[in-house]
């Protein structure tokens, strides 16, 4: 599917401007209703949250509600834009969290490059949200916001170019392993790429089972090694023992070749080198670091995955973040850790192995969609997603603490997030039909 820059600046002009609106969700017919609304009316809630603070769950939106933050220092395939001219990806974001989970989300676009401004600006708007997705910023910067904000904010806080990729390549990684009949214990990886996603997807891995001894990264200068200097902290944390220094060297008898880098970086001589049944994660948009066709005939024992969709095995963030900040919103959770992650993780994995429903199928026009080499993940549009990914984070936040408000019958959950998606109708239908409906 070609995308004429016409057909895009057309879709996001009329029939107005954007890709979000805000829209009442109480009656406004009459003057009785504008009185519970606002004067005298609001009163009560406002005395009622003033006596007793967890009362603003319950009298206003702040439970599902997210804000989509960037500064627009590092938007996916365009670099540093600045603020004004990521306010298209924010929005679109935003929307994304509206079609999928049925989450209310403000994009917040933050005219500063200084971490101290930004931390204040995001720290004090923050009572106003139930969570935060933090959005393309830039390496190093990206690291030092997160961690502040989340020891400062009392709600879940998460940069999702980092972990919503860690947990979508993790849950990919899992199934490919299991299918090339790999120990994620055993497996030796190479990372080309040491940004911020890289780096979240190896310290993921890592506690999934995969032993940081048995990883080799790489940057634009070749092998991350303890003898090079002036390597920030993030890349210390990986830089490798070995006397190597090209990236052809780490991919020899190497199992896993995970690239968050820069096109055609992977030459056929390299895959031919790994060791039997490869696993090619080659994320690298608009083109990964091998082409696909490319690829598969050099190594046809290789399980591979890119970021397109228009390949088998896309690895789409999609597939996770809507359901994650579901899940932690509706049990109040005060943060996203790493047991919520994990959750995440194998509860995407698993739904890769259930039978797929014929109208998925369908949608994309492929009737051989079944757990194997050219399926490892869900689609972004199985429906299914939301019942499996939500309730399994919610229950891994109480399980860990860190749920206020924790679901006691998550059967009950799971069918009450069916019912308000209304997901077959307003959401499959509305994509795969490609039909108008009232909440697309």
């Amino acid at each position: 599917m070609k995308i004429t820059e016409e057909e895009a600046l057309h879709y996001h002009e009329y029939p107005t401007p954007g890709k979000i609106d805000v829209l009442p969700s109480k009656a406004y017919a009459t003057s009785y209703d504008l009185s519970l609304a606002y004067s005298p009316g609001v009163a009560f809630p406002c005395e009622a949250i003033r006596e007793k603070e967890e009362n603003v769950w319950k009298y206003t939106g702040k439970g599902n509600l997210v804000a989509v933050i960037s500064n627009g220092t590092a938007v996916l395939g365009l670099g540093n834009i600045g603020a004004s001219a990521s306010k298209p990806v924010m929005e679109g974001k935003a929307f994304l969290f509206k079609v999928f989970a049925g989450i209310n989300a403000f994009d917040i676009e933050l005219d500063t490059t200084d971490v101290d401004e930004f931390v204040k600006a995001v720290k004090a708007m923050s009572p106003t949200f139930g969570g935060i997705n933090l959005e393309d910023i830039k390496a190093l910067e990206c690291f030092e916001i997160e961690e502040r904000l989340k020891k400062e904010c009392d709600i879940p806080v998460m940069h999702d170019d980092q972990h919503g990729t860690a947990i979508i390549v993790a849950a990919g990684m899992l199934n490919a392993l299991e299918l090339q009949g790999k120990e994620i214990g055993n497996v030796r990886m190479v990372v080309n790429g040491a940004g911020a996603a890289a780096v979240a997807c190896t310290r993921l891995l890592i506690s999934l089972g995969m032993k940081r001894e048995n990883i080799v990264m790489c940057d634009s200068k070749g092998v991350i090694t303890r003898s090079r200097g002036g390597l920030n902290p993030q890349k210390l944390e990986f830089a490798t023992e070995r006397e190597i220094r090209e990236l052809a060297e780490a991919m020899v008898d190497a199992d896993v070749f995970l690239g968050l880098s820069v096109a055609d970086v992977l030459t056929p001589e390299m895959l031919k080198s790994m060791a039997e049944n490869p696993i090619v994660f080659a994320l690298a948009n608009p083109d990964p670091e091998i082409s696909y066709d490319l690829a598969t005939a050099s190594r046809p024992d290789l399980i591979f995955a890119t970021g397109r969709s228009d390949l088998p095995n896309q690895l789409n963030n999609l597939l996770g973040f809507p359901y994650i900040f579901r899940g932690a919103l509706d049990c109040h959770a005060t943060d996203i850790n790493e047991d919520m992650k994990h959750a995440a993780v194998r509860a995407i994995a698993d739904l890769a192995k259930q039978p797929v429903p014929e109208r998925v199928k369908e949608a994309y026009g492929r009737k051989d969609l079944s757990y194997g080499p050219l399926y490892i993940l869900p689609t972004p549009f199985d429906p299914r997603l939301l019942t499996y990914v939500a309730p399994a984070v919610a229950k891994a936040a109480e399980a860990s603490g860190v749920a206020r408000n924790p679901i006691k019958d998550m059967a009950a959950y799971a069918k009450h997030l069916e019912e308000m998606m209304h997901h077959e109708n307003e959401v499959f239908h509305c994509v795969a039909g490609n039909k108008k409906c009232c909440s697309c």
